[in-house]
């Protein structure tokens, strides 16, 4: 499996891109994990921690889009420094109004900023391998390069975050978040050889998600982040339950290991099948690969069953990135990838309310249900509207 990744390496200015953009992308495992641990820590409210985690998320994902298109209007560097310093003097004056024990409408407006300023780091990276590769059938190698570092990422991300803030000082996690946001997306903007052109003119003079493929994907990633924010929530309760809450953390890196798997998997061998297929495919496993989840009860075969359900995951949101190279104009490609990022970010916050309320009322597993009956609606709706998905390289294959 080496082989395949070794090639993408090769290409000139690859290797700046990607370093930079993983370190300035690792804040968006940290970021929540931070704000919470501190502000419960200084204001010794859950309730307060958890507000202010999901204002940030909120507003990423409503600025997400609008972002994306002022970068495909701009090009990447113009816009993404001034939103990253934007970015971090939010979360400085988020940490010094905890501090000072600021009114809580402080935490809240801090929040907000910080949040809408947040860069998709993940798009961009995304549309600068499109740039350098177009045309070449190594691209779905690089997106599959890029969700096995996102799962990477994810596994030591929170980890890192929260030994930060409770074994160092509560703030130390947040100033990693602000350091890495920095150093990495003002790196990541010097790589300037790399950098997509801005595109004008064109058919297509709206936003990418009136484009039908655009709008169905973005349906199935909702029901998609819905399953993410629900499982992690549902996961740690079902450990507490029986126990062993430091368990919690090995389970979701059970579940990140099967994606991390896959996602090497699926990068290094060619495909024959159309993308469109090869989407529909993936989350018909996606539900399928669920249905044991909600049925175990022991920790170790939880493991094993969280695992198995996480080998679907990166092939589908492999495929899913893929099809919006297809789909949008090139000139509208980061807004058209920011719509995912958008979608996942509602489902996660969606997930994880539900999954809250389910499991005060239910326990933990009954309430592995809910992320069951979400992957299998997200796995519906992408078949209903597969024919939405057809691309000109895809028919061709089919």
């Amino acid at each position: 499996m080496v082989g395949p990744y070794r090639e993408l390496f090769s290409t000139p200015g690859v290797k700046g891109f990607v370093i930079s953009g993983f370190v300035g992308r690792m804040p968006m495992s940290m970021l929540g994990l931070g704000i919470i641990v501190l502000v419960e820590t200084l204001t010794g409210s859950y309730g307060m921690a958890g507000a202010v985690a999901a204002t940030v998320s909120v507003s990423y994902a409503v600025a997400a889009p609008f972002s994306g298109r002022l970068v495909d209007k701009f090009g990447q560097a113009r816009v993404i420094v001034p939103l990253t310093f934007a970015h971090g003097s939010a979360l400085i004056a988020l940490m010094l109004c905890a501090q000072a024990g600021a009114p809580a409408w402080t935490l809240f407006a801090s929040g907000l900023v910080a949040g809408a300023t947040a860069v998709s780091l993940g798009a961009l990276v995304r549309a600068r391998w499109a740039h350098v590769l177009s045309g070449s059938d190594r691209l779905h190698t690089a997106f599959s390069f890029e969700s096995v570092a996102d799962e990477v990422i994810f596994v030591a991300g929170p980890a890192l975050a929260t030994s930060l803030a409770t074994m160092v000082n509560p703030y130390v996690g947040l100033i990693v978040v602000v350091v890495c946001a920095l150093v990495g997306t003002v790196a990541f903007a010097l790589q300037r050889g790399s950098e997509p052109p801005v595109l004008r003119g064109g058919t297509h003079s709206g936003t990418p998600i009136t484009i039908p493929g655009v709008a169905l994907l973005s349906c199935v990633f909702l029901g998609m982040g819905a399953v993410f924010g629900s499982v992690d929530l549902i996961t740690v309760a079902f450990a507490e339950e029986r126990g062993a809450p430091v368990a919690g953390g090995l389970l979701l890196s059970a579940l990140a290991a099967g994606s991390l798997v896959s996602g090497l998997w699926y990068g290094a061998r060619p495909w024959k099948l159309s993308l469109r297929t090869r989407f529909v495919r993936a989350l018909g496993t996606f539900a399928a690969g669920l249905t044991p989840v909600f049925l175990v009860g022991d920790l170790r075969v939880m493991a094993v069953a969280l695992f198995v359900a996480g080998l679907s995951i990166s092939p589908t949101i492999i495929t899913g990135y893929a099809l919006i190279e297809r789909l949008v104009p090139a000139r509208l490609l980061t807004e058209g990838m920011s719509w995912l990022s958008t979608a996942i970010g509602f489902g996660v916050a969606l997930g994880a309310w539900a999954a809250g309320r389910l499991t005060d009322l239910f326990g933990a597993s009954n309430a592995y249900a809910f992320p069951f009956l979400c992957a299998l609606l997200a796995a519906a709706v992408g078949v209903a509207g597969s024919t939405w998905l057809r691309t000109p390289v895809a028919e061709q294959k089919s």
